[in-house]
């Protein structure tokens, strides 16, 4: 049996783009003597193909993020687990997740100025559709923490979705198991920050 089974990847560049878009927030892995580092970063994907992202200059993970280092990073959509009840027919538990794995190579950009620009522009980006808050060129905070973040360039290698959505089911259980994903995302995230926050 092949493994992942194809009907749970999506390779469609255009779906892969959309989770980069709607879910920003990307786990970056770098290896450093066999050993994972890792960090949790917004990566802002660029209209010419590229990534974009921004990282305090005394992260460890920083000095890797440059001199065309091989990086990985993972997006994370919704996702939830899949209880039998929800389907027409006789199933085992499951979990369904939407998971962007891609591969790249890293570039670091050492210009304060295309780092104001990329600030500017990501905030820009994830101010959307709203736009309440514009961070103008001038900004003094932003001025003075200019020399503590290093601005980096991915340069994607490898794309992979991995969309595990009940696709093998019946379309009536598909439908059941979309609707499942957005009503325990709505309430898991509410009854999750009522505990924490």
């Amino acid at each position: 049996m092949k493994y992942p089974p194809q009907h749970h990847q999506d390779n469609n560049r255009n779906h892969i783009i959309d989770v980069i878009k709607s879910y920003p927030l990307a786990t970056v892995i770098s290896v450093k003597d066999n050993k994972p580092i890792i960090t949790h970063l917004p990566i802002i994907y660029r209209e010419d193909g590229k990534l974009i992202g921004h990282i305090d200059k005394y992260n460890p993970q920083t000095e890797l993020l440059k001199d065309n280092n091989d990086v990985t990073l993972i997006f994370s959509g919704p996702q939830c687990y899949i209880s039998p009840s929800i389907y027409s027919t006789t199933q085992l538990p499951t979990w369904n997740y939407i998971k962007v794995h891609l591969k790249g190579i890293v570039k670091a950009i050492d210009s304060n100025e295309a780092l104001k620009e990329s600030l500017i522009k990501m905030t820009e980006f994830l101010e959307q559709p709203e736009n309440n808050y514009i961070l103008e060129p001038d900004n003094q905070r932003m001025e003075g923490m200019i020399n503590y973040i290093k601005m980096f360039e991915i340069t994607i290698t490898h794309w992979e979705g991995k969309f595990k959505l009940s696709q093998d089911k019946r379309p009536r259980d598909i439908e059941n198991a979309k609707a499942e994903l957005i009503r325990v995302n709505q309430e898991s995230i509410k009854a999750f920050l009522e505990k924490v926050f």
